[in-house]
């Protein structure tokens, strides 16, 4: 284990033999941090938080301090962090509250740019890239491979579909379902990822068939009742189409449509 002298480390902080904690950082009571990581100079860690293995945050993060909301009253909420994440300089993120699961948690190989946040109750999956000053407010969850892109930011409770892509100083305010290219204050969808999907592995049929459930949703002027009977129908024989269906039955807020 790498500590630096100046760092302050809390006597009940779980830390794995061969992390890097550099100078000044604060590591709070009820952390743990898993193998592998690397903590910046600067760094602040609350508890009760736990981060997985081959983590790397930078300086000048806040990690796990306590939900920025108006009822929270020191309950003993937590966040959860997977494996080989990142986190630039000035990230920030809070715990989760009472009035939800009491948890904020984060999946793995996520990168989170300099100045992003994550509020309080949020979920987020796995491969997903937030940028420069991308904010979550309370309640969020952010499906797998979505990429949020500069100044994005999306209101408490809404939802963003696996593989959807947020256009810079977008602002979502409801549901973005998944595959989706959105922009625009409030965000509209525009077209399908399809350079996102592509690099996935997603074949021609695939994106071909992905396109078509987006112009049934979107272009074909159904009613969001009808749109998703077509694409019900559609999902048992093309499996890619049926995350719009899926999507569209736990969406509470609403699609941006």
């Amino acid at each position: 284990m790498a500590i630096h002298a100046t760092a302050i480390i809390a006597p009940d902080a779980r830390i794995a033999a061969d992390v890097e904690i550099g100078p000044y950082t604060v590591v709070g009571p009820q952390v743990e941090i898993g193998k592998a990581c690397i903590i910046g100079p600067h760094v602040v860690i609350s508890g009760p938080t736990r981060i997985g293995a081959e983590n790397r945050i930078y300086q000048f993060a806040s990690i796990g301090e306590g939900p920025q909301d108006h009822s929270y009253n020191g309950e003993p909420t937590r966040l959860e962090i997977g494996d080989r994440n990142t986190f630039r300089e000035c990230v920030t993120m809070n715990r989760g509250t009472t009035k939800d699961q009491g948890v904020t948690r984060i999946g793995s190989d996520n990168l989170f740019l300099a100045y992003s946040h994550v509020a309080h109750d949020c979920i987020v999956g796995n491969h997903c890239v937030f940028s420069n000053a991308v904010g979550l407010a309370g309640h969020v969850e952010v499906d797998d491979w979505v990429i949020l892109s500069p100044y994005a930011g999306v209101h408490q409770f809404c939802k963003i579909g696996a593989h959807a892509f947020l256009a810079n100083n977008t602002a979502a305010t409801y549901d973005i379902p998944p595959y989706v290219t959105a922009d625009g204050r409030p965000a509209e969808p525009r077209i399908v990822n399809e350079v996102g999907l592509r690099r996935r592995g997603f074949t021609t049929e695939q994106v071909r068939n992905i396109r078509n459930a987006f112009r049934v949703l979107y272009r074909s002027g159904l009613k969001l009742a009808e749109a998703t009977e077509q694409l019900s129908e559609l999902a048992k024989t093309q499996p890619e189409v049926k995350p719009f269906v899926d999507f569209l039955a736990r969406s509470q807020r609403g699609i941006a449509r």
